[in-house]
């Protein structure tokens, strides 16, 4: 049986409710076999505790972070999340400071990560199309991806030891929304990604 802790990180505003992050993680939850995974969750309107969301982390053997995309990362509340509960991990649990030692100056920033074996996810919603990223004749992103536009969050698993498994990307969700067509991929992501893993 796998473990897969779901966090999702939607902020809801008067504009964005939400529905659709929240489609897509109880879509997840029904792609996933009961006999096959347990699955924990957090939401950002979630009350929760520090140290159990450490846990959940420990726990899982995949983190999948279902999250729209506002100002070019995720929202501010996932960050404060992350600020909380991830400085609060680095006691050993999540991971042992950054890896650097004084007695010994060989190793290496940021390979201090407690969940080496771990796998992490990201599936995002954008207001950006797809033709607006690898495509250095666009002027916005300049030739860059969305892991480009995603590093830091992908280095912050990283610093646990975490893998990354593909990130999933709904596009133009906003102005030109596709989803019955985002929710073909979605399932098909899952399943190559997930449940064949």
């Amino acid at each position: 049986m796998k473990n897969i802790f779901i966090i999702n990180a939607h902020e809801e505003y008067e504009f964005s409710k939400g529905e659709l992050n929240k489609s897509l993680v109880n879509r997840l939850k029904d792609l996933l076999p009961n006999e096959d995974f347990e699955i924990k969750t957090t939401t950002m309107k979630d009350d929760y505790n520090i140290d159990d969301e450490i846990s959940k982390h420990q726990w899982a053997d995949i983190v999948i972070v279902q999250s729209p995309v506002n100002w070019m990362g995720t929202p501010w509340s996932f960050k404060k999340y992350q600020d909380y509960v991830y400085s609060f991990g680095m006691d050993g649990r999540l991971c042992a400071g950054d890896g650097r030692t004084r007695e010994d100056a060989s190793k290496q920033y940021g390979t201090g990560g407690t969940l080496n074996g771990k796998k992490y996810m990201l599936s995002l919603t954008f207001n950006a199309p797809k033709s607006a990223f690898n495509d250095k004749n666009q002027w916005f992103f300049s030739g860059n991806g969305v892991d480009d536009l995603f590093l830091p969050t992908h280095l912050n698993f990283k610093f646990f030891g975490m893998e990354a498994l593909p990130t999933f990307v709904a596009y133009d969700v906003m102005k030109n929304p596709d989803i019955e067509n985002d929710f073909i991929r979605f399932d098909e992501h899952i399943k190559q990604h997930i449940l064949n893993n």
